[in-house]
């Protein structure tokens, strides 16, 4: 990397191999449905909010794939990047048969139905897997990060370019309802929901300044029903208070609303926020089985439309 950097300052370098350089160290992205929807660069923050059974895990699992496949494999091109993913499970519901059928189904869907051990298990390599069961252990995890993506970036000689966190929610209840403890011996700084908030994103922004990496987080909402409207208003920007209420929703749809409960150093950090829903009056029924089918609005940045996909295969397809 220095001598590249030398070598540009020297004048040594021409415009092709900048570019060849620059897409070697960040490539492009090519992100699966609903996620395709905006130009989504490293150092972003996307948090896919929804209910329960919204298909924000099967978002992220079809997004690791993109990542750990590589971009050709004994002459055939699979489109993928070739890089390490961290996902982290907080809920503690995880389940690898799910990533190993649709990583298996991608394969075969490319190469013609020719089933390559070697190329499913290199792929199962670059996925990185991260449980934890509380906030201390979240944190601790997050404070030796780096040093582990050093290690696995040298042993693989690539480094990470998806951090997923599945999900960001999966603890707040349980820390909001705990009683804060004095940390140490200063008597101004307590272990509590928004001190846990706080050292997440600020371990998440130092990760970011050495390891540029493209984040998402699932979170779990409630969702209430409302009245029929084309109308939406929100300011995802100005969050006066720690819990806000948005309203969504397009014609010819029903209305809903979520409470944000995460403190407000969480919402000011992403950058982005798509919310999932699964739509219950449009079930397609094949041979096997009822497929649902999901509904994605942006909601920052804001966008009024609402994409459909579904889920068939281990794999998502746009709903036109």
């Amino acid at each position: 990397m220095q001598e590249e950097v030398r070598n540009w300052i020297k004048g040594d370098e021409s415009g092709a191999e900048m570019l060849e350089r620059v897409l070697r160290e960040r490539p492009f992205l090519i992100l699966p449905p609903p996620l395709d929807r905006f130009p989504l660069r490293l150092g972003n923050i996307v948090e896919i909010v929804g209910p329960s059974s919204s298909a924000k895990t099967q978002i992220l699992i079809q997004a690791a794939i993109s990542c750990i496949l590589p971009k050709e494999w004994k002459g055939v091109h699979y489109g993928g990047l070739e890089r390490l993913v961290l996902y982290f499970d907080l809920d503690s519901r995880f389940d690898i048969q799910r990533l190993s059928q649709s990583l298996n189904h991608h394969i075969l869907q490319t190469n013609g139905s020719v089933y390559d051990e070697e190329l499913f298990l290199a792929c199962m390599r670059r996925f990185l897997y991260v449980r934890c069961y509380n906030s201390i252990e979240f944190l601790a995890t997050l404070k030796t990060l780096r040093y582990q993506l050093q290690k696995e970036s040298k042993a693989h000689g690539f480094g990470a370019h998806f951090l997923m966190i599945d999900s960001i929610s999966a603890f707040y209840w349980i820390d909001r309802a705990s009683t804060p403890v004095q940390v140490g011996c200063d008597k101004r700084k307590n272990f509590s929901l928004h001190t846990v908030v706080d050292t997440v994103v600020h371990e998440i922004q130092k990760l970011l300044q050495v390891q540029p990496m493209l984040i998402f987080a699932t979170k779990t909402t409630i969702l209430s029903e409302g009245f029929p409207t084309s109308d939406m208003k929100r300011n995802f920007r100005n969050v006066s208070s720690r819990d806000a209420t948005y309203s969504v929703g397009s014609r010819g749809t029903q209305k809903h609303s979520y409470r944000e409960f995460m403190p407000s150093t969480w919402q000011h950090f992403i950058t982005h926020r798509i919310l999932v829903q699964v739509l219950e009056d449009e079930e397609v029924i094949n041979k096997y089985k009822k497929q649902s089918t999901y509904t994605s609005e942006w909601l920052l940045p804001s966008l009024r439309l609402i994409d459909k996909f579904g889920v068939r295969d281990a794999c998502m397809y746009t709903v036109t």
